[in-house]
């Protein structure tokens, strides 16, 4: 099956001016790691909450972080989602590997991850597209362009 370019999400993470690449790698983006370069600055959270804690601290101190953890990670996440992005109403921007979604779209999964994953973020009002294998990764920077002029918070769901 074939899988996310990697080198070009990392080529569109420097052209994006990232500092820093705040992460807990999952299946697909955990590879992203031996593409980047030390323009980038690699911090490892313990939690996903605690990922957008520190995103939320870099953004503040005049960062440019990007926020990359797996759907599940967004799940377990939710309360510190709700402070950095709804209550302070920071521009965060994530990179969320959606687990099992080319297996649920051909009815091969019955993982409940591929199936919340989207409802989630739209519950949670998060402006998001999906980038599958074969998808020009220009587009993450085209939605970081929109949401950084607009001062919201975005994502790329990278499925796996």
């Amino acid at each position: 099956m074939p899988t996310i370019d990697l080198a070009s999400v990392a080529e569109q993470l420097r052209c994006l001016g990232c500092t820093h690449l705040v992460w807990i790698p999952d299946s697909e983006i955990g590879g992203l790691e031996t593409h980047l370069d030390r323009s980038i600055r690699l911090v490892r959270a313990c939690r996903e909450g605690e990922a957008l804690a520190i995103a939320a601290g870099l953004l503040l101190g005049g960062g440019r972080p990007i926020v990359a953890i797996q759907c599940t990670g967004f799940f377990e996440a939710g309360d510190a989602f709700r402070n950095v992005v709804q209550d302070l109403k920071l521009p965060l921007f994530l990179l969320i590997g959606h687990r099992s979604r080319a297996a649920f779209e051909a009815g091969r999964s019955g993982d409940s991850a591929a199936r919340y994953l989207e409802p989630i973020l739209a519950a949670w009002e998060l402006e998001y597209i999906v980038l599958r294998p074969g998808d020009d990764a220009a587009a993450i920077g085209e939605l970081h362009a929109r949401a950084q002029a607009g001062g919201f918070a975005a994502a790329v769901v990278i499925a796996e």
